[in-house]
């Protein structure tokens, strides 16, 4: 078993477990190794030694540094408030501009509502003032676990 430390171009970065470099190297190759929090499948290898346990300490300014490091604490904070979203939020999918013109005209029942929209659907409801925020939700989030 092969365990890497993993990053995404936004920092974010994360643990992956493979059988081996070939495994990850395909995986890599084929997106299916992808950002936890934000889905992103353009994934690097952070440097990283391997672990040799030899019973002394090592001095502090011989470790390494992180570089670009995300605060794993604002990284868990907006986990929890991307799962709040999901657990209180209606999915409409590629149905979000029409569903939110709906609800902001009165044609619909007011409600929390989530879904996909293209950046000029996003602007066009922003101008109508329809008040809507780009949340990027992790695939991993948005289906069920098996």
């Amino acid at each position: 078993m092969k365990v890497l430390d993993l990053q995404c171009p936004h920092g974010h970065g994360f643990e992956g477990w493979f059988g081996s470099e070939d495994d990850f190297q395909s995986q890599l190759a084929r997106g299916l190794v992808e950002c936890p929090v934000c889905g992103d499948t353009s994934v690097t290898k952070k440097l990283s030694a391997p672990r040799l346990n030899l019973g002394a300490s090592v001095p502090a300014e011989s470790k390494p540094r992180e570089v670009a490091a995300v605060d794993p604490q604002l990284q868990a904070a907006w986990m929890k408030m991307v799962r709040h979203v999901l657990a209180n939020t209606e999915d409409v999918g590629g149905r979000f501009a029409e569903e939110a013109r709906r609800i902001h005209y009165g044609e619909a029942a007011e409600r929390n509502i989530r879904g996909q929209a293209s950046r000029e659907e996003t602007e066009s409801l922003l101008e109508e003032g329809i008040p809507v925020m780009p949340l990027p939700i992790p695939k991993a989030l948005k289906e069920p676990l098996q």
